[in-house]
């Protein structure tokens, strides 16, 4: 943050507009129409050529010196005034110098600090559409090798399983190797996780136990219909209400999915109710998350994440055990090793890691983006991934199945756009 100081004495009604450049010219005139001496100016010099900052403020009965003796032009995220200055206005700028996470502090659009707008730099936006492109890539390559994986080895519990882990050991390997930073948690962000874990553990089972039982492209088909459960589980259980078009939305959304699943070809029903439950799970993950962020210390999206993979492994190892146990897990896998072969253990690596870091970047992208943008985003995912797994698997789909599913996504849309309203 470049932080300008009005400074007294200076008036001057010829002084209109002021330029700072990091050249050695606007030294020179400091030094010979402010007074300062050669170190300050030095000082200034190397301030200006380290921001790489050029900009120039419009000014109206207001005069600035940013060559004060005994003072530098600082880069400081604080305004200081003078005791002879309380009353002056103070203008503040923010700009992207050589942060990389400077569109951290605003995410969207363009900010108006004081009366200067700042135009979101173009890297910044460069850097949400890479985070949008390999969010898609990754959840494409998931899908895709999940569904070699289940339907040669139908264990969505144990799949689910090593998901986790993969995710959970990537991450360790991350903190131990300084590759990413460890993050600084307590006990308060543990209790906070927990009932996140909790929900995000059922989603991702109940969403797993669906696709193994029938087409990639329906288990999403029906997980657009998330919105819906939102409003409707939001409005009963915790009485907020929405605006009309919210509601409105919903209906396209209820009706293409139905008309999407009572025209599946190849429908069943726990492949359904398994899509069904993971986004009552998702829903309620997203209500615990926002209390759950506020409780304990507060982590980045790509930590956030590993904890929630690592306490959601501990949750569901042990009803993996109980649900279908090492023994037909065992004979599952030598079967599926006589029909693939030994290319069946690079499928089960693959879906886990793809897994982990689909979520890890679609997080990383939450906390780049505003919740509209996401919601959006994580439309077009869908149907990318509808998309793509029709293709690949080459999944038979009536015509009138598939106005059921782009019905359903325009109203996924209308939604993400009347909700942010």
């Amino acid at each position: 943050m470049m932080t300008m100081r009005t400074l007294p004495g200076l008036a001057s009604p010829n002084l209109e507009r002021l330029s700072c450049r990091g050249s050695s010219s606007s030294s020179a005139i400091a030094r010979s129409q402010y007074g300062i001496t050669r170190s300050q100016s030095s000082r200034v010099q190397a301030v200006a050529n380290t921001t790489t900052l050029k900009t120039t403020i419009s000014l109206s009965k207001l005069s600035f010196n940013p060559f004060l003796a005994g003072e530098s032009l600082g880069v400081s995220s604080s305004t200081k005034v003078g005791p002879a200055m309380k009353r002056a206005q103070v203008y503040r700028i923010s700009a992207q110098a050589a942060d990389a996470g400077a569109s951290d502090a605003f995410p969207e659009g363009t900010p108006e600090v004081g009366n200067v707008e700042v135009a979101k730099p173009v890297m910044g936006r460069v850097k949400i559409g890479i985070y949008f492109a390999t969010w898609w890539a990754l959840n494409v390559v998931f899908n895709i090798y999940n569904k070699k994986v289940l339907n040669a080895f139908p264990f969505p519990w144990l799949t689910s399983t090593l998901s986790l882990a993969a995710g959970s050991a990537i991450m360790l390997i991350s903190w131990a190797l300084r590759i990413v930073p460890a993050p600084d948690v307590d006990a308060d962000f543990w209790k906070g996780l927990a009932p996140v874990a909790l929900a995000h553990t059922i989603g991702h089972v109940a969403a797993t136990v669906s696709m193994s039982k029938v087409a990639v492209s329906f288990t999403h088909i029906i997980k657009s219909a998330e919105p819906a459960f939102s409003v409707v589980i939001q409005r009963l259980l915790l009485g907020e209400h929405f605006p009309v078009p919210v509601y409105l939305s919903l209906l396209p959304i209820v009706g293409g999915c139905g008309l999407a699943a009572a025209t599946e070809l190849n429908f069943n029903m726990t492949g359904f109710v398994g899509a069904m439950i993971s986004n009552v799970a998702f829903v309620f993950r997203n209500i615990f998350s926002k209390k759950g962020m506020t409780t304990g210390k507060s982590v980045g999206g790509m930590n956030y994440y590993a904890c929630l993979s690592m306490m959601s492994l501990v949750l569901l190892t042990p009803f993996a055990l109980a649900v279908e146990g090492p023994k037909a897990w065992q004979a599952g896998w030598e079967v599926a090793n006589l029909a693939i072969g030994p290319q069946i253990f690079w499928w089960v690596v693959a879906q886990s890691v793809f897994y982990h870091l689909y979520n890890q970047v679609s997080y990383m992208s939450l906390h780049e983006i505003s919740p509209l943008t996401f919601s959006i985003g994580n439309t077009m995912k869908r149907v990318t991934v509808i998309v793509s797994s029709i293709i690949i698997f080459h999944t038979q789909v009536r015509p009138v199945n598939a106005v059921g599913a782009a019905i359903a996504i325009l109203g996924t849309f209308l939604y993400s756009q009347a909700n942010s309203k």
